[in-house]
């Protein structure tokens, strides 16, 4: 079943700046561990019967080794580093450093894999940069972003570009249920055993519980789902195109929600990072495999 391009992809985008609301709001009771815990549990869960269903079950036991890397690398570390972000970071604001994937992936992809990087790339990557510049340098009425939390937003970007790495040497001929749910479900093994070491400092309300089980059902099993059925419709650059949308929503559902506001650093910062993505996402294989970064979900 094709899906209506346009309605789909506003609601992807949608979906993932949904995440950084929802872990905005539970990461403050739940910790950064438990959130993403349950997030990565859940959504494998949930996709876990479709991949049955569909037969690939054999397919995801074949690769599992691989997909626990990969849900390591591209869902366990760069979610909890954003969980911990957004304990001090606006839901626009981390959105927004999430979007740098694309400016890292063109840069790590030159450094260390040999991949061209032609003068438009390189540019869009010295916009990125600076644009992250201005975002944590321009002060604000709160001050200026803290440091630590915004390494923590950036190191996410590094990690999504690592685990897309490997998935597209190791993973590209898997489908889409199958990456999904393994990754989730591989990203959930290592993450058990740490919520006993770092355990909820607050009892969640009913609100957390929605939030968790929002961003583990929506913006994670259903938003990959839709995802990939686009990039098997109509490939990666019109289904990238999303990387564009998904801080506009989570601004605006932080605005809408939570009374963030939008400061003049996110605004310019914003801007020059969003603008370097647009030239250095030039190519498009690596970002096709990528989940919350994603083409750059949280």
């Amino acid at each position: 079943m094709n899906l209506p391009f346009y309605p789909a992809l506003i609601l992807l985008a949608a979906l993932w700046g949904g995440s950084f609301l929802f872990m905005r709001v539970a990461a403050p009771v739940l910790g950064p561990v438990w959130l993403i815990a349950l997030r990565v549990l859940i959504a494998g869960l949930v996709l876990l019967p479709l991949v049955a269903r569909r037969g690939q079950t054999g397919v995801l036991l074949k690769n599992w080794r691989s997909l626990l890397w990969v849900g390591v690398m591209s869902a366990a570390l760069p979610f909890t580093l954003l969980a911990y972000s957004s304990l001090a970071l606006t839901a626009g604001l981390t959105s927004i450093l999430n979007a740098t994937v694309p400016i890292f992936a063109a840069l790590i992809g030159y450094l260390l894999f040999a991949e061209p990087l032609s003068a438009r790339r390189a540019l869009g990557v010295t916009l990125g940069f600076v644009g992250v510049v201005v975002l944590i340098g321009l002060p604000t009425e709160a001050g200026t972003p803290p440091l630590l939390p915004v390494l923590a937003g950036l190191a996410a970007a590094v990690a999504y570009v690592f685990g897309a790495n490997f998935a597209k040497r190791r993973l590209s001929q898997v489908p889409g249920s199958v990456f999904v749910t393994g990754s989730q479900l591989g990203a959930a093994l290592p993450m058990l055993p740490l919520m006993v070491i770092f355990p909820p400092p607050h009892e969640p309300g009913w609100w957390v519980i929605m939030s968790v089980l929002a961003l583990a059902v929506l913006s994670t099993s259903l938003a990959f789902l839709i995802y990939f059925q686009l990039l098997r419709e109509v490939g990666p650059t019109r289904t990238l195109t999303v990387t564009y949308l998904i801080p506009l929503f989570a601004i605006l559902w932080g605005a809408l929600l939570l009374g963030e506001a939008l400061t003049l650093g996110m605004l310019l910062g914003g801007g020059l990072i969003l603008l370097g993505v647009a030239l250095a996402n030039q190519r498009t294989a690596l970002a096709s495999k990528e989940p919350a970064g994603r083409p750059a979900d949280t």
